[in-house]
């Protein structure tokens, strides 16, 4: 990774010396690698300036999703919480990151009890009492990514799907605690996968987490199976979301083939999720979407 001299201006474009800017943090990365760790390229490792950008777009994300909490209740159709947020992302200069990604249809997803993520709102999907909902939103502003979720409860849910909500948020909370400068990603997953697992659920495999920032979805993937001391190394400035599908009965998933879009549980049991978006620092991790 030490393509410059000690000397020569910092690729992160501090403006400082590489010797006294990055140049210890690449020396620490190639030790790393030399052990046979994983650790992140230095394209994924946010500079000061890029994570300014990004933290005004998850400002914009957050926003979003304090109206959706305001205003979500019974009687809403899930093509009203999509005209929210185009209306609000917009107004703010910004764009929804999920309108026609790779041909998706909407602004948000919204996934509803049996659901695990990606639901495409509707006119003919109108929450319900006892109903849970995630609403996943992604926004660009000026070519910086955010991306956080959140579940809502409409009325009364009843106490398996209450606590199915409240465990996952919990798995989040341990895997945040986890998140450290130089850890490793696997040391958050245990506590994730744990937590769940403890509580009698399951955590979906195959669909995860990812680098942000930049894109849309970046490196590394962020599994939540994973086993501590093992994945990509958590340097500082590596930037990506915590987002565990947690399932009531078994991990098992498959994908509606008529929207191509929509993952449900194959047991048919409700499914919860909720995203925030982590930077990891030399103090440890600052949240910057939730």
């Amino acid at each position: 990774m030490n393509n410059l001299g000690r000397n020569d201006a910092c690729w992160c474009g501090s403006g400082k010396k590489y010797k006294k800017c990055h140049g210890p943090f690449d020396d620490k990365l190639n030790h790393l690698q030399s052990q046979g760790r994983i650790v992140p390229k230095r394209e994924i490792i946010k500079t000061a300036e890029q994570i300014a950008g990004i933290k005004k777009s998850a400002e914009i994300n957050v926003a979003i999703l304090d109206y959706v909490a305001e205003h979500i209740k019974e009687g809403i159709s899930t093509a009203e919480i999509d005209r929210w947020v185009y209306d609000i992302t917009t107004k703010a200069n910004a764009v929804p990151a999920p309108l026609n990604y790779e041909g998706f249809p909407n602004s948000v997803c919204t996934s509803i009890n049996n659901q695990v993520c990606h639901g495409i709102p509707s006119e003919e999907i109108v929450l319900m009492e006892g109903d849970i909902i995630n609403v996943d939103v992604s926004t660009i502003l000026n070519g910086y990514y955010s991306d956080s979720s959140r579940m809502f409860c409409i009325g009364d849910v009843g106490q398996e799907k209450e606590r199915l909500v409240q465990v996952t948020k919990e798995c989040v909370e341990k895997g945040l605690k986890q998140v450290r400068p130089w850890g490793f990603l696997g040391d958050m997953s245990q506590a994730v996968h744990e937590h769940a697992e403890k509580n009698g659920y399951s955590v979906v495999k195959e669909i995860g987490g990812h680098g942000i920032g930049l894109e849309f979805h970046e490196d590394p993937w962020v599994g939540y199976i994973g086993r501590a001391g093992t994945g990509m190394v958590m340097a500082p400035g590596l930037l990506f979301t915590i987002e565990p599908m947690v399932n009531m009965g078994a991990s098992e998933i498959f994908i509606d083939e008529d929207d191509g879009w929509t993952v449900y549980t194959e047991d048919g049991l409700p499914s919860a999720q909720w995203e925030i978006m982590v930077l990891v620092t030399e103090n440890g991790p600052e949240v910057l979407a939730w």
